[in-house]
């Protein structure tokens, strides 16, 4: 399958917004969602660190990927932003043609 889902953390859910609306004007996803709130734990400079974050999921094509995480890397606030990309295996027909179609093939920044 050549789409994907985008995983993204944020410290919060403005930031989240701010990055996903990046996204779509830029036509790199062809929607996001946000979870405004989660609880994360992890290690950062050798200390266990816990906070409250946002999430985007970006859904795009494959081929956007590598330009969709340079940009979120230009405009996150993190020094070493989250960001995943899960392949999509199936799901709507009629909703992965749209993604497909919104997802631009060219870099528009």
């Amino acid at each position: 399958m050549d789409l994907v889902l985008v995983y993204i953390t944020a410290p919060n859910a403005e930031e989240a917004q701010r990055i996903g609306d990046i996204l779509v004007q830029e036509r790199l996803a062809a929607c996001i969602n946000i979870i405004p709130e989660i609880q994360s734990t992890y290690w950062w400079e050798n200390k266990i660190e816990r906070a409250k974050e946002a999430v985007i999921i970006a859904k795009t094509k494959q081929g956007a990927v590598d330009r969709l995480i340079k940009r979120v890397k230009e405009v996150h606030s993190y020094q070493v932003p989250c960001i995943i990309a899960f392949q999509i295996l199936a799901g709507n027909p009629d909703f992965l043609n749209w993604v497909r179609a919104e997802v631009s093939n060219k870099v528009l920044f």
